[in-house]
């Protein structure tokens, strides 16, 4: 299997439980802290192209409720990716890629992990 990495807060609740459950299946991968390392625009762009916005866009988050209401009006994938690039706490978490981009998966949900991984 190609490299694996997973991005996210290791704080996050939701991530802890993503990490929990790779390393219980003894899959390998690395980890990116996106408060500290940020996201590229690309990984962003691609992520979206392979998942939609949508799905990676975390609007019920308390980050995206502080932000002014003019940044999400007539919020587009352009509008989405620049949010998220400024405010990683937008990105929904974790968000799990292959070296090759053949595989990426957003948020947490062990049965399609299983799938997709195992």
């Amino acid at each position: 299997m190609n490299k694996i990495t997973m991005y996210g807060i290791p704080n996050c609740d939701t991530v802890k439980k993503a990490r929990k459950w790779m390393d219980g299946q003894g899959l390998e991968y690395s980890f990116h802290d996106y408060k500290k390392q940020g996201v590229a625009a690309d990984n962003l762009e691609r992520w979206a192209d392979r998942c939609g916005w949508e799905v990676l866009l975390n609007r019920r988050g308390t980050t995206f409720r502080k932000v002014d209401e003019s940044d999400k009006a007539d919020i587009d994938r352009d509008k989405a990716i620049a949010l998220m690039q400024e405010h990683t706490s937008m990105i929904k978490r974790p968000v799990l890629e292959t070296d090759d981009g053949s595989r990426v998966l957003v948020g947490f949900t062990q049965s399609e992990w299983e799938n997709l991984l195992c």
